[in-house]
Order: structure tokens, then C-alpha cells, then sequence
């Protein structure tokens, strides 16, 4: 059932550029879009999947044979002979992820890339925000939105996916080695994944280009709303029988985070910068929470994160 290789995370630190430039790497083929299979009853990770139908809670289960033909569907169209890839960057902040890619596949191999915890969980809530996921400051999304601070906890992940499929399955990139020799690291990904190189200038290299609030206030009002819609978004992404309110829904959705796209999100810069009280509390409970990861990847991570400290 698994491909070859994931990408497994972390969000908002820079998967969607290896994933396009992996998928112009001639021996590679890399599945559309992220597909959420092995962590699709995740609450954390995807509460939007969760549904109460009168006094039932109904999910996706991923041990449904109906979704597991729908996850092989996914690579259905890889050429004979490439080496297949997923994306999907909630795997590592999600507790069940590895155990399950280890019972589908033992040998497949894991890539994650990693970013300084504290600007991570800063983009996070960008990106939250963006998608009418919040209608909360950064400092009180904090408190009320779990996967900003379990997106930036590293070390007990990489732990667990180093035990369950064996220390040589696992490679971790650093997203700001990648910003500065994107050479290098895509050698260090082709040679993890027993292929010959291939130079990134012979290559389109592509970036998440994110676009901010232009009136901060108008979209934290607006995302009042767009919360209720957002639950919609991925409603039709397992594919299936969808009920008819529930396709009204989604379009809606639809219609509403491109008005918010073309009226409010038009700033390439945050309107903002991160109070440096709640900089300083992060770059403390954040290091704190990867106890351990400097060692574990053997590199002195406070060389690339500013404040880090283990």
C-alpha cells in the first residue's frame, strides 16, 4: 500500500518546494496534493475529518478497505519503474503515523524537514488564519490551537519514526540549509533514496508564496464565519458519496477563501512581527519540548536557530 518515500513534515517548512522539485527528478514520481491516509482520524492533526452525526461520532477509518482503494488509487497513474512518493506534512505530528507506515510498507523511507520551531509555529498561525481557521491573536491561538505548538515538537516524532522503521529509512533536511544550498540538500535527498543527483538548475524550483492580511481586524472578523465553512474544505478530498449539504458547503468554502484571497490577503509581509514576550516563551518551552534533538541529528541546532538550546 505505501509508496517508496514520504514526506512526512513538518508543515510550513518548506515540503511543497522538495516535493515539486523531487517530481521533475527523471526516476521519480510524487502523488498530487498531500492525501492524509495514514493519519486521517487524527483529531489533532484533522479535526475538520471528524464528524457528530446526531449523538454518533463518524470518521475515517484507515483499516477501511474502501479507503485503502482509494489511497492506492492515488499513485494509479506513477510510470513502471519510478520510485513513488507521498506528501504529507501532518505524518510527524501525528502519534499513529508511524507504527501504521511501518505495517504497510517496513522498508519505505521517510524524509522530514525541519524549521526553527519558534518562526515555524509563527507561519503556522498564518497559515490558520489564512484558511479561516482561527479568529484568534497569535498569542490566544496558542492556548487554543494544539497543532501550532505539536507542529514544532520534533524530537519525540523523529524518535518514534527512527524506532519503527530503523535509524537509515529516516533523512532530515533543515529548512534553513535549504534555503542556503539547495544543491546540497536535494544531493543528500537523491543519495538517501539510492538515485543519482540532479542539478537543481536544470530545474524549476518553486516556493509557498504566501500572501498576508492587509486589514488584520477585517479578516480576524471574517473568519468568524469562514471557521464554520472550513470543516467543508477537505470534505470531498476521500472522494465517495457526498451529501448534497455537504457539496453546498464545500462550495461555499470555495467562494469564500477566494473573496478573503483577493481582498484581504494581498501583503507579502506579515502585518506584524511576533511580541517579543511570547518570542521569548517560545524559543524557551519549544526548546524544551525537542529535548535532545541536536544530539539526535548530530548537528548544534543553535547554529541555525537563534535561542535554541538543546
Amino acid at each position: 500500500m505505501a509508496p517508496d518515500f514520504i514526506i512526512g513534515g513538518a508543515p510550513k517548512c518548506g515540503t511543497t518546494s522538495l516535493h515539486q522539485m523531487l517530481d521533475q527528478h527523471p526516476d521519480i514520481w510524487v502523488a498530487r496534493n498531500e492525501l492524509y491516509f495514514f493519519d486521517m482520524d487524527d483529531p489533532i492533526a484533522h479535526g475538520d475529518f471528524l464528524e457528530v452525526q446526531g449523538n454518533d461520532l463518524s470518521w475515517r477509518d484507515p483499516e477501511d478497505p474502501t479507503f485503502q482503494d482509494w489511497y492506492r488509487s492515488r499513485f494509479a497513474e506513477a510510470p513502471d519503474g519510478s520510485l513513488i512518493g507521498e506528501d504529507t506534512t501532518t505524518y510527524l505530528m501525528s502519534d499513529v503515523s508511524a507504527h501504521r507506515i511501518k505495517a504497510a510498507d517496513q522498508n519505505v523511507k521517510i524524509i522530514f524537514m525541519l524549521r526553527d520551531p519558534v518562526k515555524r509555529a509563527f507561519s503556522q498561525y498564518w497559515h490558520l488564519l489564512r484558511s479561516g481557521r482561527t479568529h484568534l491573536t497569535f498569542e490566544r491561538a496558542l492556548s487554543q490551537e494544539p497543532s501550532i505548538i505539536l507542529g514544532s515538537t520534533y524530537a519525540p516524532a523523529l524518535r518514534e519514526f527512527r524506532d519503527a522503521l530503523g535509524a537509515a529509512r529516516v533523512h532530515v533536511v533543515l529548512f534553513e540549509e535549504f534555503k542556503t544550498n539547495q544543491q546540497k540538500v536535494m544531493d543528500g535527498v537523491t543519495d538517501f533514496l539510492g538515485l543519482a543527483p540532479v542539478s537543481v538548475g536544470a530545474i524549476d524550483t518553486w516556493h509557498n508564496k504566501t500572501k498576508y492580511p492587509a486589514k488584520m481586524k477585517t479578516l480576524l472578523r471574517l473568519n468568524r464565519v469562514g471557521r464554520l465553512l472550513v470543516r467543508y474544505r477537505y470534505k470531498r478530498h476521500f472522494g465517495g458519496e457526498v451529501r448534497l449539504w455537504t457539496r453546498i458547503a464545500h462550495k461555499a468554502y470555495r467562494h469564500w477563501f477566494r473573496f478573503v484571497a483577493r481582498r484581504i490577503l494581498t501583503q507579502d509581509h506579515p502585518p506584524s512581527e511576533m511580541q517579543a514576550r511570547t518570542r521569548a516563551y517560545l524559543t524557551r518551552h519549544l526548546s524544551d519540548r525537542n529535548a535532545g534533538l541536536s544530539a539526535l541529528l548530530g548537528k548544534d541546532l543553535s547554529q541555525h536557530w537563534p535561542g535554541f538550546s538543546q
